[in-house]
């Protein structure tokens, strides 16, 4: 059909496709990533989970990926959780098989991209998206337009030390896992019983993400702060230790304006890759 537009996720455990009309995954498909395989396994199985979706019946395909890209391009390089993508060619990979365009960019950036164009970002002009999930990711958007910097790589705060590691470990799905030996997912059960140690865990959680929105108020003061990823859906848990620290930054009149909340579109991220071509 014309108006479809593939959005594909591309994450280390799995990769999400979605085929969009009118603004709206209409159907969609999740599949396992073959981290640890060659290179070209993993692009003959994405080709053929988009074929098995929507055969080659669409307009275009957006991907998001979590690592450096040229986006002009459409190379991608060095991904830490599938380690054969040193260097690839997925652009004219795709564009070749399938003879449609394709545009890539870090899958921090489709997040953004997606609440730009379909979600809570409509209303603002400058904002920054932040994923919460394995990693620390965030997207940039100034004066309406995705800031995506050299290689895709601005925004990513997820190396900076923090304490005796990075942000990332402390303020993604890492940190319950190298503080409490704990997967995520787990904590968000056990807070949803009550349960007393689980609250505690994400009270500290929020205290850590608060010190590096913070550093995101101190660099680019956005108008607002959108959460994403696995861990937003646990907002709740987080809110009220997130805000007390937040609360500490020293630039009150930015504070009174500055809006924090999570997204509430789950599927954003495949909505923001198919963005890049819905114009």
């Amino acid at each position: 059909m014309k108006d479809i537009i593939v959005g594909v996720d591309i994450g280390a455990t799995k990769m999400h496709i979605g085929a969009i009309k009118d603004s709206k995954i209409f159907k969609d498909l999740v599949i396992a990533t073959s981290a640890n395989a060659p290179e070209k396994q993993i692009i003959d199985e994405l080709i053929e989970g988009i074929e098995s979706l929507c055969g080659h019946d669409f307009v275009g395909i957006g991907i998001g990926v979590p690592g450096l890209i040229d986006e002009e391009q459409g190379i991608v390089y060095d991904l830490w959780n599938i380690p054969s993508w040193k260097e690839v060619y997925l652009k004219d990979s795709l564009e070749k098989h399938f003879k449609k365009p394709v545009r890539i960019t870090n899958d921090a950036n489709t997040f953004a991209l997606g609440e730009k164009k379909y979600g809570q970002g409509k209303t603002y002009k400058n904002f920054v998206g932040v994923s919460l999930g394995t990693g620390y990711g965030t997207g940039i958007i100034i004066n309406h337009e995705l800031y995506s910097g050299t290689l895709s790589g601005a925004g990513e705060l997820a190396n900076i030390p923090y304490l005796d590691r990075t942000i990332e470990d402390y303020c993604s799905g890492k940190f319950f896992k190298l503080q409490y030996q704990r997967e995520g997912a787990e904590v968000f059960e056990k807070a949803e019983q009550g349960d007393p140690e689980a609250l505690k865990i994400f009270d500290e959680f929020g205290k850590h993400l608060a010190e590096s929105l913070k550093l995101i108020l101190y660099i680019l003061s956005p108008e607002a702060i959108i959460l994403g990823g696995s861990i937003s859906r646990s907002f709740k848990y987080f809110e009220k230790s997130l805000m007390e620290t937040i609360n500490t930054f020293p630039f009150k009149r930015i504070l009174k304006r500055v809006k924090i909340f999570p997204s509430a579109m789950p599927d954003v991220s495949v909505l923001g890759s198919a963005a890049m071509l819905d114009k």
